[in-house]
């Protein structure tokens, strides 16, 4: 019998280093202030541990650099294109595959297509971008999580599900006609990186194909979702993770993907749909956007790299070590006292700035104040997830959000167990004194996805 060994190791060897951003505390509180207390502003030569996103950085195989010497860079109808829509196919079964150069750029097409004035978009819940691009077209976003999502302290396993009963409700308060897709995020990143699981999805497709409502999945981590659901979910055990991941994206009608997730590239993703019609507006403002629809904005090489990011990243070897290595860090934090979103997700783990705070109201920007903190102590850079993502201010008043979460998002291959302990040790310190952290006061941001330009500053003490 195999033994269950305890240290967790990397399924692959380093082959390239690059150096981290050693800096001084001084340096820190210099470059932060610069920042305007904003972590999106910090240069990344003055970040040690950077976990600011796992998009876009993590790092390739010697594979998808070999394929990035085959890129045909032809403007049309180049290899590589037929290349990366063949495995798109072969993983989605979707018939129509636009490339594009991210995924909010297919979020930005779908939605000038099928968005508009007096529609509403349901979700199990819209990322940043996500839900700036259907408020852009002119429709509203509406979440819609299982009540178990937003109580944090809470382990279940496949948080990341939608309320049935509440949809079957927005439909009939709504009808059907006015709402022109359902989204399911794969895993839910707003809430945690909470899996979805088959059988949830499976009742979602139901009720979307009764109302005849387009299902679409936004599935930027679907290989980790996919995993959890063959730990986790009844019957599916002895599947494998590609066969998983292709039943899941038979209960939609098309999908997006941000490809610098679950597909390691630094750049790409792409929009699959089956509705010819979608598919044929959807190239309209691919080629006045993106490009001709057979690069969509990309070079042939990253192409190439997606085809073979998307079959790699269904290894389970990988797959075990990736959900693995964000438990360890959960535990290690979980040890320390510190308050974390149960349990760990798929890309990251979401210390809970409310429960940590709780004498810095929303309007101080707890989690943003955390952040900085973590920023300041260690040279570690996070991300807020909370009031200043999705706070909003209407008619004089601020409306803060539902959550104050600050994002540990690990990039894919990239960092070790080591640096995991590293970061424990910090976020454990700090949390240690967490009652001296001051809150943060507002001085501008911009109407939408305020977070990435606004600027703050320490509130006084008085």
């Amino acid at each position: 019998m195999q033994p269950t060994w305890k240290t967790i190791i990397e399924p692959f060897k380093i082959k390239s280093v690059e150096p981290l951003g050693f800096t001084t505390r001084a340096e820190r509180e210099r470059v932060l202030r610069d920042a305007s207390w904003n972590l999106f502003g910090v240069a990344a030569d003055k970040v040690l541990i950077d976990l600011l996103t796992d998009s876009g950085t993590s790092a390739m195989s010697a594979e998808q650099w070999a394929a990035i010497m085959r890129g045909d860079e032809s403007y049309a109808g180049a290899r590589s294109f037929f290349a990366f829509e063949a495995a798109v196919r072969d993983l989605t079964g979707y018939k129509f595959v636009m490339p594009v150069h991210q995924g909010r750029a297919a979020e930005r097409i779908l939605f000038a297509v099928a968005g508009g004035p007096g529609k509403t978009v349901i979700a199990n819940s819209h990322f940043d971008t996500t839900r700036a691009n259907v408020e852009a077209s002119g429709a509203t976003a509406i979440d819609l999580p299982v009540p178990e999502a937003l109580d944090f302290a809470v382990s279940a396993p496949f948080k990341g599900d939608m309320d049935l009963r509440a949809l079957e409700e927005k439909i009939r308060e709504l009808g059907g006609a006015n709402i022109p897709m359902i989204v399911m995020t794969l895993t839910n990143n707003s809430l945690g990186g909470q899996p979805v699981s088959m059988g949830n999805l499976r009742r979602v497709s139901e009720i979307a194909r009764r109302h005849r409502i387009p299902l679409m999945l936004d599935v930027a981590r679907f290989a980790e979702n996919a995993w959890f659901i063959k730990r986790r979910e009844f019957g599916y055990a002895a599947r494998c993770a590609a066969e998983i991941a292709r039943e899941m994206f038979s209960y939609a009608d098309g999908c997006w993907m941000s490809a610098k997730k679950d597909a390691f590239v630094n750049i790409g993703g792409f929009l699959a749909v089956n509705d010819p019609q979608w598919s044929a507006r959807a190239r309209e403002f691919l080629i006045l956007g993106e490009g001709f629809p057979t690069y969509g904005g990309l070079a042939g090489r990253d192409l190439e790299a997606m085809a073979v990011g998307l079959r790699e990243v269904l290894d389970e070897h990988y797959l075990e070590y990736r959900v693995r290595s964000i438990e360890y860090l959960g535990d290690g934090l979980r040890r320390a006292g510190v308050p974390i979103v149960e349990p760990p997700g798929g890309h990251a783990v979401y210390i809970d700035a409310k429960r940590l705070l709780p004498h810095i109201p929303p309007s101080g920007y707890p989690a943003q104040a955390l952040a900085c903190e973590l920023y300041l102590t260690a040279g570690v850079r996070s991300v807020e997830i909370g009031s200043l993502m999705f706070g909003r201010r209407e008619n004089g008043g601020f409306k803060p959000a539902r959550m104050e979460l600050v994002r540990l998002a690990i990039p894919r291959r990239v960092y070790t167990q080591s640096h995991m302990d590293f970061l424990i040790e910090v976020i454990a310190d700090v949390a240690a004194r967490a009652k001296t952290i001051r809150p943060l006061r507002l001085l501008d941001s911009s109407p939408r996805l305020a977070h990435f330009t606004a600027r703050l500053e320490p509130e006084t003490v008085q």
